[in-house]
């Protein structure tokens, strides 16, 4: 069974209210987009598989998506067999190329959010 990782943002109101007096949404909307890419960067640099036979079908795979307005980037394999990798099985050991990615991008799109309300 696959994990998924999230994060969530609190104080949404707080939040809506000081973006408002100091960004405006096309702020948000390219912060956004650039995190999307850096994550998107940062899963295929990871998704170098030294175990087994690799031929670079999952790195391939990773696409970013913008949604929601572009207020939504996803950035995901679309290989059947990537968490299998990223979590490995009872006969081979994880190689995680999604998790990594993804914690060091959420300090930085927090960053950037927060420099945005300063």
């Amino acid at each position: 069974m696959a994990r998924s990782s999230s994060f969530s943002v609190t104080g949404i109101r707080q939040l809506r209210g000081q973006l408002k007096r100091n960004a405006s949404l096309q702020d948000i909307k390219n912060i956004i987009r650039l995190n999307g890419s850096e994550l998107d960067r940062g899963m295929k640099r990871n998704a170098n598989f030294v175990k087994g036979y690799s031929v670079g079908d999952t790195k391939r795979s990773i696409k970013l998506s913008i949604q929601d307005n572009g207020f939504t980037a996803k950035v995901a394999p679309t290989t059947n067999y990537s968490p299998y990798l990223e979590y490995g099985t009872r006969y081979m050991s994880a190689q995680p190329f999604v998790y990594p990615s993804f914690t060091v991008q959420k300090v930085k799109f927090l960053n950037d959010l927060t420099r945005v309300m300063r």
